[in-house]
């Protein structure tokens, strides 16, 4: 009986319940879609095999483990984290003697892997969606296995490259590795292979010259014709090695050229929370007003001798009958719009090329029931009131804005409150949590807006409305209005408010991330007269060389690296640089404690980075570079330039060693040293850039979305007004005059809206700045601050005029009688 009663109730207020249903299905739409990519990626496979034809691979570790024991007393708890390196550790020469004198092992090959860039004419060979360009000993072609398409094996100061780096056979290309430049002719063009990786093979009798690595990376093996792999790799664990099997086989290859998903699960997480929390907040703004919008039918049903319970029933069975109907076509959109996003960040690399979404039905029955259980939460939080006040009072609130205690409110209010502030004040914001904490501070801060909306909204009306007071008539009805109706405007700021807070925060702290990094790589940079930075790295041996000039009276070589650090019992991966100064200084990192010189079995640190580990000039900490070494070094300085450059600066041979790239990335000099001998200096699109740009892609969702809510919240609120706008015109009131008084009204909404937003992000954006350099910023880029105040305050005065024409237009006078 009720779902008929709800069924009829729906069929007879289809726009009224158009809301709902907009907001319903644009929520579980973008809850499933970043379901689906945050699913997508976590459940993203290793990449392809390129031990395809080994039955099982020896290679050392590729991750660094920490385990740590603590005593509860009752019981020891013990802990295993660990941490995947960026490098793959040399294996020793006997061990493949080792491997192959194993019972079972057939055949045995000795695979090298090692980066390689190549260019032609000095312009460099891309491999398609950025794949990893590998290096490998022409033995190591059959464990894919690559078969040659054109041309021969590879001799003697000769290569066999991929079909898909567009090469020729008998063509002359450049070839850079760590150990140096060098001119090779293309003798063969193999096809096969494995997505996301590109692959050079070289004459295996010059793969320790080329490569500089003293054995094997991995050693592939065949079982013997009747031996268990099982058992065969049993026996190989003896060897103190890692033995990979099955699909288990792909951690054995050389971990830069395999797919690495850390980065896109915190991003997808990211923006799941994000799109989670607004369609949460803007989902049950709208039912709320919805439910609050219809007090006077409640009252007329409670009149009737409908008790508080079967109004909550069908309150609740009409909304969600809304939201189901709106669920049908949103689990299909919010599909495409995962494949949309994914296409976008695969562009900027910010998730691996060879990512794709992968549809589960149990993510999209998850958003459904999400978004399910959150209007029926909403409605049944916005109906305890409304179904139990009586009807005189409920039809008298129709009139006047309600009362009701404020102590629960403030109550609510309060946790919330606490929790953005001591977000704020105890969490590190400079860190690698500050982005992620800035947004949680921001949300808590607006749940606690929500809480006591009535009181601080009302609160600002009252200002606001009064300024506008004086401009004329309508401006003085409409402040009046806004002032008695405070409930209406809270339920059309709170959106707009959301859609400028949490977008705001979002985009200004990536903007003053951007700015101090910007500022500290002007002053670390200021000392040197030229910048050489080649997109493809240089060899140390040639940067040395324009170090070693006759006109460079100082230099500073840096080579890229990560480097493992134990976080109290937890791995965690840090930038690094390794460094090589000559005479006069060419780069300032801002030396606050020690003395930078020369950093040969010894480390410099970040500041942020010896804080927290509590690390001072002279203490002794352990590392793990990026082959897995582990070397203990003494800190001989403390810096503060390091945004942009590494938390860690170690000796430049030292890294070059054992980062299998081991290219230098920027040689900076001083002088007017001739460089026309030398590889000509590009940039290309850096990490940092690529972060931002996905950042920014994450704030275009979000505003997409709250934006959409925001023009649906004015909407359902405007259309809800029907009834009024016909007694004021039955009071004489003109539609001109009516447009008037709606558009001041707009106005004043719009500016509450704007101040509440700008206080509570520049509260979350204040703290953020001070995290990062001591100093206090609202915003970094005026321009973009405040055209984004602009944009939102546009489209709030766009989202309440529209409406109100519409509405008026309908002529609802003649429905009066």
């Amino acid at each position: 009986m009720m779902v008929k009663l709800a069924v009829a109730s729906v069929r007879r207020r289809v726009g009224s319940f158009a809301g709902t249903f907009l907001t319903a299905f644009l929520a579980v739409a973008l809850i499933s879609g970043s379901g689906l990519l945050l699913y997508s990626v976590l459940t993203a496979g290793p990449g392809g095999d390129r031990f395809a034809g080994a039955d099982v691979v020896v290679a050392a570790e590729r991750a660094v483990e920490l385990t740590t024991s603590v005593d509860k007393g009752d019981k020891v708890k013990v802990k295993t984290k660990t941490e995947r390196l960026t490098g793959a550790g040399v294996l020793p020469g006997e061990l493949v003697g080792r491997v192959a004198a194993t019972p079972g092992v057939g055949e045995v090959v000795a695979d090298v892997a090692f980066p390689v860039a190549l260019d032609v004419a000095g312009v460099a060979v891309r491999a398609p969606e950025r794949a990893a360009v590998v290096g490998h000993g022409w033995g190591s072609a059959g464990l894919t296995p690559y078969a040659l398409r054109d041309g021969v094996e590879p001799a003697d100061g000769e290569v066999a490259v991929g079909s898909e780096l567009g090469l020729a056979v008998g063509q002359v290309v450049g070839l850079t590795t760590k150990t140096g430049a060098r001119e090779v002719r293309v003798a063969g063009v193999v096809g096969g292979g494995v997505p996301g990786q590109a692959a050079v093979f070289v004459a295996d009798r010059q793969v320790v010259e080329w490569s500089g690595l003293s054995g094997p990376t991995a050693v592939a093996v065949r079982v013997a014709e009747g031996a268990e792999v099982t058992e065969v790799a049993a026996a190989l664990e003896g060897l103190g090695v890692g033995v990979f099997t099955g699909a288990d086989k792909v951690n054995g290859d050389l971990p830069g050229a395999v797919p690495d998903y850390i980065g896109g699960v915190s991003i997808f997480g990211f923006v799941l929370g994000i799109t989670g929390f607004a369609a949460v907040f803007v989902l049950t703004g709208t039912v709320s007003l919805a439910v609050r919008q219809r007090l006077r039918e409640l009252a007329l049903l409670r009149t009737a001798g409908a008790t508080p319970r079967q109004l909550r029933r069908l309150l609740g069975t009409e909304v969600a009958l809304v939201t189901v109907v709106a669920t049908v076509p949103a689990l299909p959109v919010g599909v495409v719009v995962a494949h949309l996003v994914a296409g976008r960040f695969r562009e900027l690399g910010a998730v691996p090329a060879q990512f794709t979404v992968s549809v589960s039905a149990l993510v999209l029955v998850a958003a459904a029931v999400v978004g399910l259980a959150v209007t029926l939460g909403a409605t049944s939080v916005a109906a305890r009131r409304a179904v139990r006040i009586s009807p005189t009072q409920a039809l008298r609130e129709t009139v006047t804005a309600g009362g009701g205690s404020r102590a629960p409110r403030v109550v609510a209010a309060v946790v919330p409150a606490a929790g953005a502030v001591a977000v704020l004040v105890l969490v590190p914001l400079g860190g690698a949590l500050g982005m992620g904490m800035g947004f949680v501070s921001c949300a808590l801060l607006l749940c606690a807006l929500a809480a006591v909306g009535p009181l601080v909204v009302g609160a600002v009306t009252a200002v606001v409305s009064r300024v506008v007071g004086p401009a004329g008539v309508a401006g003085r009805v409409a402040g009046a209005m806004t002032r008695v109706e405070s409930r209406r405007v809270v339920g059309v700021a709170i959106p707009l408010t959301l859609m400028f807070a949490i977008n705001a925060t979002m985009l200004v702290n990536g903007d003053i991330l951007g700015a101090v990094t910007a500022e500290q790589e002007a002053a670390r940079t200021a000392p040197a007269t030229v910048k050489v930075a080649n997109a493809s790295g240089l060899p140390l041996v040639t940067a040395e060389k324009m170090a070693a000039l006759p006109s460079v009276t100082g230099s500073a070589l840096t080579v890229g690296t990560r480097v493992v650090v134990d976080e109290g019992g937890k791995p965690e991966d840090y930038p690094a640089q390794g460094l090589r100064l000559a005479g006069e200084s060419a780069l300032d990192l801002g030396v606050v404690d020690g003395e930078l010189g020369v950093l040969e079995g010894s480390v410099a640190v970040s500041g942020p980075l010896a804080e927290r580990r509590g690390w001072a000039v002279g203490d002794r900490p352990s590392f793990w570079l990026a082959d897995g070494t582990r070397v203990v070094l003494p800190v001989v300085a403390v810096y503060s330039n390091w945004r942009g450059f590494g938390d860690l600066v170690l000796d430049a041979g030292l890294v070059a060693a054992h980062d299998p790239r081991g290219l230098v990335g920027a040689v900076y000099l001083r002088g007017e040293p001739d460089l026309s001998g030398f590889p000509a200096g590009s940039g290309g699109v850096g990490e940092v850039q690529n972060q931002q740009a996905a950042w920014e892609l994450m704030v275009a969702v979000s505003l997409g979305f709250t934006a959409i809510a925001v023009v649906n919240t004015f909407a359902v609120a405007t259309g809800a007004r029907r009834r009024e706008f016909g007694e004021l015109r039955l009071a004489g009131a003109t539609s001109r005059q009516l447009h008037r008084l709606l558009d001041w009204e707009a106005l004043i909404t719009v500016v509450v809206a704007l101040v509440l937003g700008c206080a509570i992000s520049g509260v979350v954006v204040g703290a953020f700045s001070v995290a990062q350099d001591g100093q206090w910023r609202l915003f970094a880029d005026p321009v973009r601050y405040f055209g984004m105040v602009a944009g939102v305050g546009l489209l709030g005065l766009v989202a309440g005029a529209v409406p109100a024409r519409v509405v008026v237009r309908l002529r609802a006078l003649p429905r009066l009688g």
